[in-house]
């Protein structure tokens, strides 16, 4: 495989820095309703990057599920990794990658459990399969190779309501850096980075 010589020139668009929005998480909404149109896989697939207690990093995609005022929104097994990850150490990184716009957001911020009451009413309102799947997983845990799920799921298929697990719910990651990247001709990329200094964001080009 040659792959030194793989390479892309991009040239789809650019920020306009004569005009920027003073608002990191608005502009994170606009170039997400962008990418809603453009890209046909999951948009909100982000990449969330934790830290355990040995500091050791481990990444893995997630699935975005509310853009709030002051933050996002994810859900998970509270029993899983990135979670006993966050209970020890509570920075995280998200990173969004749009290959049809040619652009890249990056978020660092604390992550923190959203309220039970929240976790409900969003499990509520998931498929069935995805209720029963929260439920039956022991995410992270080790289970035998021929382990079968379907008498399980068939178990849960005769009930009329499926209850949300105590060891489900959503995490508010609450960001303090944002950067937003765009492809560019010669590897000039375009990039603007927030930074949230004394409650205030603060912004600023970089060199790419």
């Amino acid at each position: 495989m040659d792959i030194k010589n793989l390479r892309k020139n991009y040239n789809l668009g650019s920020i306009d820095f004569t005009d920027i929005n003073s608002n990191p998480i608005a502009f994170f909404s606009h170039w997400f309703k962008e990418a809603l149109e453009k890209e046909d896989r999951e948009v909100n697939a982000f990449v969330l990057s934790t830290v355990n207690i040995d500091n050791i990093p481990s990444s893995r995609v997630v699935l975005l599920k509310n853009i709030e005022e002051k933050g996002f929104v994810f859900f998970t097994n509270y029993n899983s990794s990135k979670a006993k990850d966050i209970e020890i150490n509570k920075h995280v990184s998200m990173n969004f990658y749009w290959p049809k716009l040619e652009r890249q957001v990056r978020i660092v911020g604390f992550a923190k459990k959203i309220s039970e009451q929240e976790s409900n009413n969003y499990f509520k309102n998931r498929p069935r399969e995805s209720q029963i799947g929260a439920v039956i997983s022991s995410q992270s845990k080790e289970i035998d190779l021929d382990f079968n799920f379907q008498e399980l799921i068939d178990k849960l298929n005769h009930q009329d309501t499926i209850k949300k697990p105590v060891h489900w719910g959503g995490f508010f990651v609450s960001p303090i850096k944002i950067e937003f990247w765009q492809g560019k001709p010669s590897r000039l990329h375009d990039r603007l980075a927030y930074e949230l200094i004394d409650g205030n964001w603060i912004y600023k080009r970089f060199s790419p």
